[in-house]
């Protein structure tokens, strides 16, 4: 989420509707309907006097039980919607732009093209280099891992390396 703090009372819900799905229904909560419920909650608080409504899209990423990744936008509006790459907040879509003339599926096929196609897309927006970017990878039946700050200048210092300038094209 673009504001993790201002979200944060999403995800004791969230924990719970799923444990409650999962004893009803006694399947696991798939990442849609974890994303709709957020965003039906969201809503609710938009809607309803006296509640103070979120103001922040949030990327909700997961993996549904058989094992296909997900990647979903709420909105505080209520509206939900599915992407394979995206970005939200200051710059959002400029990066989200980036990633739409750039990703393909045959990237997602590898770990190491993801990551560049990330540190590519966020030096887009990021003049500093590394030391304003954090990257977290995600994968299945693994902890989320965060990488730390060398192994982003390292990509970064990488990536600036092949980029060609525009004005040698000419």
């Amino acid at each position: 989420s673009s504001g993790i703090n201002a979200e944060w009372p999403l995800r004791p819900g969230a924990r719970v509707e799923c444990q409650s799905y999962r004893l009803t229904v006694e399947d696991p909560v798939s990442m849609s309907y974890i994303a709709r419920h957020i965003a039906s909650v969201k809503q609710h608080f938009t809607q309803r006097p006296g509640l103070r409504p979120f103001g922040l899209s949030t990327l909700i990423v997961g993996f549904d039980y058989d094992g296909s990744a997900h990647l979903f936008q709420t909105d505080p509006s209520g509206t939900y919607h599915e992407w394979k790459a995206n970005a939200i907040g200051r710059s959002g879509k400029t990066v989200s732009e980036f990633l739409e003339k750039h990703y393909t599926d045959e990237i997602a096929k590898s770990d190491e093209a993801c990551i560049k196609l990330t540190v590519r897309a966020l030096l887009e927006v990021v003049q500093s280099g590394g030391k304003n970017i954090e990257l977290a990878i995600m994968k299945k039946g693994q902890p989320l891992e965060i990488l730390d700050t060398k192994t982003v200048e390292k990509l970064v210092a990488e990536t600036k390396k092949k980029k060609v300038p525009t004005a040698t094209l000419r």
